[in-house]
């Protein structure tokens, strides 16, 4: 391998929004994840609904759905 032309490798603590901390090693020295398998609808099984607007809302009222009550 040629010398001087490779990226410093480090071990670091990648940072999930919900708080989760995983150790890795990067060539980045901070890396922060809005989503992780902690809090990933996929991994958790719950899903979460963003209401922007009323559009959720609006979508349950054409359809006559119920709402979940939690």
């Amino acid at each position: 391998m040629r010398a001087g032309i490779h990226p410093e490798y480090f071990e670091i603590t990648v940072t999930c929004a919900c708080g989760a901390k995983y150790p890795t090693r990067s060539t980045k020295k901070v890396i922060k994840v809005e989503i992780c398998a902690n809090c990933h609808p996929f991994f958790t099984g719950k899903q979460k609904l963003i209401d922007t607007a009323g559009r959720v809302e609006r979508f349950r009222r054409k359809y006559k759905l119920e709402t979940k009550s939690e």
